[in-house]
């Protein structure tokens, strides 16, 4: 629906310039419909999905009724959880920039009672905070509710699913009877009803109809994860069905940081968006995932705006958002043009509550899977390696490799054997142990004429020790090589290097680029405006306890 500006809704100026400020154009269809009866002190009940832009519909007319001279409590507001209540809080805050004095607060618990108990005798004219928590300072007597003019209740049907009746009605029946009161809410149930017609004076009904918010290309699905085992999941959920590109989404940059570093830990070519990152080296990590050399990205939300890539094959909810605005958003990465796509999330104890809000925005069923066990994993990985020599074998594209071959031959190991030892190899090189690795391998030979036996052994002569050359490896613009003078044989993970060049040379976060190992030496690529000072504090640096030489690369001697 079309809807007139803010400054037909009937606004004090200071809250229009704090929009303004914010670069909100035009109001929502739910602030739009609500402000203004709520301005004429109405109560009122919102029906509307969490992301419609309803915070701002009760807060702004809380904020027009205000008398910031006033330290007590006016305006109450409660919400089903702490994550809500902060992000609540947070907008009145923002909403209420341009009021001088404004104070609220949030209380919520899990959160020191001390802290809270000095927020309120300090004086707040809005309280933002959970059933639970608002229920102990009204019985310690911290919080007076005499004064309140405003009650909002926030997801009201959520607070009722999880269990808080008894709390809201003992809140709401401590309040004034003149006041008013907001009741907001996804969905209009029984309970709902009986809550309005207890504590509600004849409210005005808004209601923002709403359609399914995700694509049926994506399929949906949950597993139950303590935060303690969401790398071990997430990675037998990889290797279960590997992904070409992916995204993992998490709340915070602490735990992108750490998401990732465990990635790379177990050998995924992973890289990371945060708001910490430069625009430069996010250019750079989002080119280095479109072209596959990173499979996948770890990011948060506000990072990933903006991200428009189509191959995408599955996304992560590593934590689930407290918005259920941003799972669309998020899982509205795969699926693209016409192609099917996967979401999994990530959830544990109450955040179900939270899955099933979700699930009432997006009118969509998420379904519960079962963790894979590690059985399972290898098994799949062994059938994928079966179907890869087969396709290989029946297209024939591979080398004969009969030299190596019929050395073994000769010494009586049996083609059996050979064999099995050959895919005990390639079931060990496809377990995760590096990242942003590339390995040193033989220039490709060119094919030989078909020659018999006796033929090749006379030609091949006494054998000679044959020494590798290295070749030239691609470099990235801007990225320097450096050399390290250790590597395989000195039992060298790439983690060793990525933790080093992190933590003690101080290269920039998602900055570091390829990581060569070498049976006796390292490459690794850095931004060249880093690669001088990397040099120079890692000079006295030890990996796996060795001492080692660095210096820019001088390619082959």
């Amino acid at each position: 629906m079309d809807t007139p500006p803010f400054s037909e809704l009937g606004l004090p100026d200071p809250l229009l310039a704090a929009i303004e400020t914010l670069g909100f154009e035009r109001p929502s269809p739910i602030q739009a419909l609500s402000i203004p009866p709520a301005l004429e002190g109405k109560d009122i009940l919102g029906l509307s999905a969490t992301g419609s832009g309803k915070t701002a519909a009760f807060a702004l007319p809380a904020l027009a009724l205000l008398d910031v001279k006033d330290s007590h409590p006016q305006v109450l507001i409660v919400c089903p959880t702490r994550e809500l209540a902060v992000q609540v809080c947070e907008e009145v805050h923002r909403l209420g920039a341009k009021l001088r004095g404004l104070h609220a607060t949030p209380v919520y618990g899990g959160a020191p009672m001390d802290r809270q108990l000095r927020a309120l005798r300090d004086g707040a004219q809005v309280v933002v905070g959970t059933p639970g928590r608002l229920l102990d300072h009204l019985r310690r007597g911290s919080f007076d509710p005499s004064r309140i003019r405003m009650a909002v209740l926030d997801e009201a049907d959520r607070m009722l699913d999880m269990g808080f009746k008894d709390e809201m009605d003992e809140l709401l029946a401590a309040l004034p009877e003149e006041r008013q009161t907001l009741f907001f809410s996804a969905t209009m149930s029984r309970e709902v009803e009986r809550l309005i017609k207890s504590f509600g004076r004849d409210p005005e009904i808004v209601e923002i109809q709403q359609k399914s918010r995700t694509v049926s290309t994506v399929d949906q699905s949950y597993f139950e994860v303590r935060q303690r085992s969401k790398v071990e999941v997430l990675s037998r959920i990889l290797d279960m069905n590997p992904p070409r590109l992916g995204i993992i989404f998490c709340n915070t940059k602490r735990s992108v940081d750490e998401c990732t570093e465990d990635l790379i830990n177990r050998g995924y070519a992973a890289d990371r968006l945060h708001g910490d990152i430069t625009q430069q080296m996010r250019e750079r990590v989002l080119k280095r995932f479109r072209e596959g050399k990173v499979e996948l990205l770890v990011a948060t939300d506000v990072a990933a705006r903006g991200l428009d890539i189509d191959e995408i094959d599955i996304v992560f909810n590593y934590d689930l958002p407290a918005d259920p605005e941003d799972y669309v958003h998020r899982i509205g990465r795969t699926g693209r043009a016409g192609r099917s796509g996967r979401a999994v999330s990530f959830v544990f104890g109450r955040e179900i509550y939270r899955l099933q809000s979700i699930e009432r925005y997006t009118r969509q069923v998420i379904k519960r899977e079962r963790i894979p066990s590690v059985e399972q994993v290898e098994g799949r990985r062994a059938d994928l390696i079966f179907d890869t020599l087969k396709e290989r074998l029946e297209n024939g594209e591979f080398e004969a490799y009969q030299d190596s071959i019929d050395r073994l031959l000769e010494q009586g190991h049996t083609p059996t054997d050979i064999a099995g030892a050959l895919v005990t190899m390639l079931r060990e090189a496809s377990g995760r142990e590096g990242t942003l690795i590339q390995e040193d391998r033989e220039p490709e030979r060119p094919a030989k004429q078909e020659r018999s036996r006796d033929d090749r052994r006379e030609e091949r002569g006494p054998r000679t020790p044959r020494k590798f050359e290295r070749g030239p490896m691609p470099q990235e613009e801007g990225m320097s090589r450096l050399f390290i003078s250790l590597g395989k044989n000195q039992g060298i993970l790439p983690k060793d290097i990525v933790g080093m060049m992190y933590r003690e040379a101080g290269l920039p976060d998602g900055s570091l680029g390829r990581i060569t190992l070498f049976p006796k030496h390292t490459l690794v690529d850095v931004p060249s405006d880093y690669a001088d000072e990397a040099i120079r504090k890692t000079r006295q640096s030890k990996l796996r306890g060795k001492t080692f030489r660095i210096d820019h690369d001088r390619g082959p001697t």
